[in-house]
């Protein structure tokens, strides 16, 4: 088994190269990595319902589509994470305690109360410090989860804390669950490096055929061609989200301004605007032109950036009609 400390924290190059070691590197690996500030996104999910859009973009977190299923879930630097992948008999496959038990025991041996618990979680006295995904393929598995070490928590809880309201779809949703940073739990403190290091140290001394790798410049270059074309794309961050229809509703200096889309594949294919505004010119020119747009933060400003926003809504911004379309 190859075993990699991946020094990368650009979150889009960091799940590119889940995917590199999945589908180019016939060997079973194992690797522990470090995103800065990000939302990663189950794929099947709709992700602009898994994150509170506002808290994202002012503290300039990244969105990240995965290729396994499953909740989103929020890395930062206080956050570790492992990979594994193996390639074996179907059946045997998907086995999320089986991946997890070197983590558990490496707490258990620095005195935490850890376990696996639930469907695919390690907790520690309930509460959760991992959550787990796998993603399967013919004979082949990857299976990567959290391990929150001394994250921000006040970062989690907002930055995937959104309106109950405004998505209406049949993605799947993220279930919030009580968390906290395995740092709180230890008897003796210990740096994240000092941390990784020892679950390092344990796997490679469980697998007798480790043995410790390190990206070579062809492996970097086509783990880059993955990230550029792919995982730094908002075609696969956000157009891959299910069908929904979106409902917000805000309040301004020029009145109360109501929002509805209707997106699929991520282009808007339906907008309908409501409020108590006064315009001078027809609202109907901005629903047209948002029409047929993809529901992006970019392309939308683009759009709009054309009109004389207060022509259409009495006393308000383009900022304004930005917030409530997100």
């Amino acid at each position: 088994m190859l075993c990699i400390y991946h020094q990368s924290t650009d979150p889009y190059f960091n799940i590119a190269t889940d995917e590199y070691i999945f589908k180019h590197i016939a060997e079973d690996c194992f690797m522990l990595w470090r995103n800065d500030n990000a939302i990663i996104v189950g794929k099947h999910q709709n992700t602009l319902a898994e994150i509170n859009f506002d808290y994202v973009k002012a503290h300039n977190i990244h969105v990240v589509r995965r290729l396994s299923g499953g909740g989103a879930v929020y890395h930062d630097l206080g956050n570790l994470n492992f990979s594994f992948t193996k390639t074996g008999d179907d059946s045997t496959l998907m086995d999320f305690e089986k991946y997890t038990r070197p983590i558990v025991e490496v707490l258990n041996e620095l005195g935490v109360n850890a376990r696996f618990e639930g469907r695919n979680d390690i907790t520690i006295d309930g509460k959760k410090i991992s959550g787990n995904a796998e993603h399967i393929f013919k004979n082949k598995i990857l299976h990567h989860g959290t391990l929150l070490f001394a994250s921000e928590m006040k970062n989690v809880s907002e930055a995937l804390r959104i309106h109950p309201l405004k998505y209406k779809d049949k993605a799947v949703k993220s279930l919030p669950k009580r968390v906290t940073n395995i740092s709180e739990h230890l008897p003796a403190p210990l740096t994240i490096e000092a941390f990784t290091q020892k679950i390092m140290d344990y796997v490679i001394a469980s697998n007798k055929d480790s043995i410790l790798y390190e990206f070579t410049p062809e492996d970097l270059a086509a783990i880059q061609k993955i990230r550029d074309e792919k995982y730094a794309t908002d075609e696969w961050n956000y157009g891959l989200s299910p069908d929904y229809s979106f409902k917000k509703e805000i309040k301004t200096e020029g009145g109360i301004l109501e929002m509805n889309l209707d997106v699929e594949k991520g282009i808007i294919r339906k907008v309908k605007i409501f409020g108590d505004f006064f315009n001078e010119k027809d609202i109907a020119e901005i629903e047209t032109a948002l029409t047929g747009q993809a529901h992006n933060e970019k392309t939308l400003r683009s759009v709009l950036y054309q009109f004389t926003i207060g022509s259409y809504f009495k006393g308000m911004t383009l900022e304004d009609i930005i917030s409530a379309l997100f």
